[in-house]
């Protein structure tokens, strides 16, 4: 009997320790993916942008004004990383018709684009991001369609489409089908202008044409059923529209063995329902993130080819969560998203002192910013003030529906405003199609699940814009390594950058404060190399979204209303075009690389020579000139003799590497000489001293340009231009027969809202009657975002 029990003492034991040894092993795994996941969080910084534009509909001849956001893409708190945002206007082709770069401080920028009269009429995409966004899907870049009508072009004629080609997608709730087990389904119909297509009748037959499943769409062409595939059968769906289409879809491939899920909601519970066919007993694993914040993460072991879990959504954060299933083997095997209403945490309250104003009267704007609570919070905000009618109406999309959901997911999402408005069952059940029909997302997961790090083509311009460009070797073709070369600006102010060539060719040049159009030019030391190529890059993104922009479709009974807005911005144009032209002065500091120089030499001061080799040999002390094999050459002293080699010499900026040319320039075009005694290092390069001359109009003196170089019409960081608003403060203003037709009436990029959450702004209506929208929008320095409409009606 002692035996027996000391046997069954001894089985108890192993079986304990067995199962502590599963825990252990499972608990180890489990904090391996969530280790891998948090440290690619930590390792992967990531932006979102968002661009308030004045209004979406524009004629050729006004100006399309913006405002830009930038926030941490898991907090949304603004975000001082990047200090360039890129902003293009894509059309049809993806070419870019209009491009800027825009300069960030704190996290937002503004800026502005003149749309010329060669844009044909059409809808168009003007998207925005930085340079490190380059390095992810530019489905998360900033998109917006914004409409041109050119009444002075004649429209492109439509081509006659025989047959309309529409996009069908089914979307297995977790991302698979297996035999024998009944999944939710969700589908999305879109038409060829990419919004979904709101009536059809649906119908899923199997290989005897039996209808197995009937389906329809709840909002925007999406809608979802519940189906119970067979592994012996194969289906199709049959889509039949109210235009007499008949559209033939397969549905995703069945399997006979794997994993499903189905996610369920519970008043304040979310129940997740994991089924396992042909696959051996073990545990799943649930991991549940929020932008990339860990919120969740439970294991499960299977009974009889299920396994549940129940998770508290207090625990989830706001807006989308990517919940995933692993296996045994820390495969993701099931994945979907999930959507959690933000609690609005920014309230503005804005409003017009009056609801009808007489042309050319002054309007007060009220403004308040505050929390949940009713306590006064500080806001950055951005206002737009235009007139709606038959061609402008308000934009659906705002800072808030862009940051907690847009953002988040890839393609078009249309009307994004409707999720947020008139919350009920309805909005409730569309918002969980649009989660459903975001498919599954698991080519994130391998380098996170192997540990890798993540791999960065392009660098966060954190200080400036960066210009890249490559270096080759003219006579092999290949990238060349280890080539110091210059990229001036010229001009008047001192504008050079040094840069050495890695492995690949690729060259960095980290400018600062470029400012406006100009030419830049990139040259060798052409004494030494003289047999590379040098190609600046654009640094605009050559990667796009896969969305098709909708046609345009202008009725006979916008004409009167086209003929109106054409008219006004001609007589804008007009009478207040110097006025719309004007720009800020951007502040730069007008200070060379090298800061102070050891001494200024203004020529005007001394005698006039008609040669530089006089003016050096005579007055400049800290050179000497000198002959060797029939070439000149310049010697820097200072207190411990004369440097070695020639230093570096620059005319308007650009270096003249040849001494020769250097004594040719005429003094008498040159104003002021700076000089640099001591051994100067700059970047990757070392120079024996520096002598830098600028001419009386910065045009190089007449010297003739290194013919290896390359010049290039480049335009920097935008100026900023002013939006003009007249005032009219009196009687004989008022009376003025200068005729005013804004339709945008106002439009202020930084309106700051102070920590007493009240703030006020004002304007004057113009000579067009109508309703007027006002939009204002932004954010707290804690990312809490807002966004609020007010009209007034002028008559």
């Amino acid at each position: 009997m002692k035996k027996v029990k000391a046997i069954a003492k001894i089985i108890a034991l192993l079986i304990t320790g067995l199962l502590q040894l599963h825990i252990s092993c499972s608990a180890q795994a489990f904090d391996q993916i969530a280790n891998n996941f948090n440290r690619y969080q930590r390792e992967v910084v990531e932006e979102k942008i968002f661009v308030h534009t004045d209004k979406s509909t524009y004629l050729p001849g006004e100006i399309i004004w913006f405002k830009i956001y930038n926030v941490d893409a898991n907090h949304h708190k603004p975000i001082n990383l990047s200090k360039v945002v890129y902003i293009d206007v894509l059309d049809h082709e993806q070419n870019g018709v209009l491009q800027a770069k825009i300069a960030m401080k704190n996290g937002v920028g503004s800026g502005s684009l003149y749309i010329p009269v060669s844009l044909s009429s059409g809808n168009y995409k003007l998207r925005g991001y930085t340079n490190w966004m380059k390095n992810f899907s530019p489905d998360y870049y900033f998109e917006k369609t914004i409409l041109v009508v050119n009444p002075l072009r004649t429209p492109e004629a439509k081509t006659p489409q025989t047959q309309v080609d529409y996009d069908v997608q089914f979307f297995p709730e977790g991302g698979n089908l297996i035999s024998g087990i009944a999944s939710k389904v969700a589908f999305k119909v879109t038409t060829p202008n990419g919004l979904g297509l709101e009536a059809y009748k649906g119908f899923i037959v199997n290989d005897h044409n039996d209808t197995v499943a009937r389906f329809e769409p709840l909002k925007f062409g999406m809608g979802s059923f519940t189906f119970n595939p067979d592994m012996n059968s194969t289906y199709k769906a049959i889509i039949k529209t109210t235009t007499g289409n008949i559209i033939a879809k397969e549905l995703p491939a069945i399997n006979s063995r794997g994993y499903t899920m189905q996610l369920k909601e519970n008043g304040g519970q979310l129940e997740v329902t994991v089924n396992v066919a042909g696959i051996s007993s073990g545990e799943v694993y649930l991991f549940a993130h929020t932008r990339q914040v860990v919120k969740i993460a439970e294991s499960v072991g299977i009974s009889s080819g299920m396994a549940s879990f129940t998770i508290d959504k207090a625990k989830l954060g706001e807006g989308i969560s990517h919940i995933t299933i692993f296996n045994n083997a820390k495969q993701p095997v099931c994945e979907r998203l999930y959507f959690k209403r933000p609690k609005q945490q920014l309230f503005i309250e804005a409003s017009a002192d009056q609801a009808q104003y007489a042309t050319r009267q002054k309007v007060n704007i009220n403004i308040g910013t505050k929390g949940a609570a009713g306590s006064p919070l500080p806001a950055n905000l951005s206002l737009s003030v235009f007139r709606i009618d038959t061609i402008q109406h308000a934009d659906e999309g705002d800072i808030v529906n862009y940051l907690w959901l847009k953002s988040d997911l890839r393609g078009n999402i249309e009307s994004p405003g409707y999720y947020f408005k008139n919350i009920n069952t309805e909005t409730d059940a569309a918002l969980d199609n649009l989660m459903l029909t975001q498919g599954w997302r698991r080519f994130q997961w391998n380098n996170i699940l192997n540990g890798k790090s993540a791999a960065f083509n392009f660098l966060p311009e954190y200080n400036d814009h960066l210009i890249s460009a490559r270096v080759t070797n003219t006579i092999t073709g290949h990238p060349a390594e280890d080539i110091l070369v210059y990229l001036s600006v010229p001009g008047k102010r001192v504008q050079l950058y040094a840069s050495k060539s890695d492995s690949l060719g690729r060259l960095i040049f980290n400018t600062k404060q470029l400012f406006g159009p100009g030419e830049i030019i990139a040259q060798t030391n052409s004494e030494r190399d003289s047999t590379f190529r040098i190609d600046v890059l654009s640094p605009f993104s050559e990667q796009y979204t896969k969305y098709n922009m909708p046609g345009i479709n202008i009725t006979p009974g916008m004409q009167k209303t086209l003929e109106e807005h054409s008219l006004a911005m001609q007589v804008q144009n007009i009478y207040a075009g110097n006025k719309i032209k004007q720009f800020y002065d951007p502040g730069v500091d007008s200070s060379g690389f090298f800061g102070k120089p050891y001494k200024t030499y203004l020529l005007d001061n001394y005698t006039r020579f008609t040669t530089m080799e006089e003016v050096l040999r005579e007055y400049i002390r800290e050179v000497n000139v000198v002959q060797s094999h029939k070439r000149y050459h310049i010697k820097v002293l200072n207190d411990k003799g004369f440097l070695d080699g020639d230093p570096l010499v620059m005319l308007d900026d650009v270096p003249v590497f040849n001494i020769d040319k250097v004594i040719a320039i005429d003094p008498l075009k040159v104003k002021k000489l700076e000089v640099i005694r001591d051994r100067y290092y700059y970047g990757p390069s070392v120079q024996e001293g520096i002598l830098s001359y600028t001419t009386y109009k910065g045009d190089l003196g007449g010297v003739e340009m290194d013919p290896h170089a390359v010049v290039l019409d480049y335009e920097g960081l935008q100026l900023q231009r002013e939006f003009y608003s007249p005032v009219y403060d009196t009687e004989e203003v008022v009376k003025s027969r200068i005729p005013d037709f804004r339709n945008l009436l106002f439009w202020q990029p930084n309106v700051n809202i102070n920590t007493d959450g009240k703030g006020q702004l004002s304007f004057y209506t113009s000579d067009q009657t109508g309703k007027f929208i006002g939009l204002i929008q932004g954010l707290t320095p804690n990312g809490d975002a807002g966004s609020r409409y007010f009209t007034f009606g002028v008559k």
